[in-house]
């Protein structure tokens, strides 16, 4: 009823997308989803349809391959991160889950990770790609390897994100499928949030958002202060 507010009984694509948006998958997930369940690529799903689409992106979120095949699997729910939806609430704060990085492996990227010349605890794309590409996985394989271990979107790596690319590697290179979307237990906990919200508030995820995009900004008053001493 939420997306099919004409009661008509089929989704158009508009609202569909608004909608599995807020299952924070990728654009090119979603994509994947959509022609998937949109069987006769009319650009509106039925309830049946809609129904295969919500269960797709259960499947990306729980790390399974986004293809029919997969709809046979048992999956928790879908989530979606909407104020008035109580799935958002449910489960365990992922700030708990034990990092899917083991100690012993994660020592073998850093080494790797070190050789690579990192500047300030960085790599770029440009050295990282080299790597990526020494284990002769497809391509498509590939970018979303680096989409998912790019967690804050700066396109460069830090030790934990390259720990995180490698693992996907190796797990890819053992035929694991790599997963649509970043698994709760593959975040590095540099990286995860503390969850210090009471269950009864509304998380509002747009705000937090918008901070995220300034924080990866240095402040200009730095930048100021820095340039006479250079001259």
């Amino acid at each position: 009823p939420q997306v099919d507010s004409a009661n008509a009984g089929r989704v158009l694509a508009s609202d569909a997308a608004v909608f599995l948006k807020k299952s924070g998958l990728t654009d090119l997930v979603l994509g994947k989803i959509w022609d998937l369940a949109d069987t006769d690529g009319k650009g509106i799903l039925n309830k049946q349809e809609f129904f295969v689409a919500l269960r797709l992106v259960a499947c990306a979120q729980n790390g399974l391959d986004v293809s029919l095949s997969s709809l046979n699997l048992p999956v928790p729910p879908p989530r979606f991160t909407d104020t008035s939806s109580p799935l958002l609430l449910s489960g365990t704060a992922s700030s708990d889950v034990p990092w899917a990085v083991k100690l012993e492996d994660k020592a073998k990227y850093d080494a790797i990770f070190d050789s690579l010349n990192p500047v300030n605890g960085l790599l770029s794309g440009d050295k990282v790609k080299p790597v990526l590409l020494n284990s002769k996985l497809p391509v498509d394989i590939l970018g979303r390897v680096w989409e998912l271990s790019d967690i804050d979107r700066d396109g460069m790596l830090d030790r934990d994100e390259f720990a995180v690319a490698m693992f996907l590697v190796y797990c890819a290179l053992e035929k694991e499928p790599v997963p649509m979307s970043l698994p709760a237990a593959l975040v590095p906990p540099s990286k995860r949030k503390p969850i210090s919200v009471p269950a009864a508030m509304p998380l509002i995820p747009s705000s937090s958002s918008t901070k995220e995009s300034h924080q990866s900004l240095p402040p200009v008053g730095i930048l100021a202060a820095k340039t006479p001493l250079t001259q």
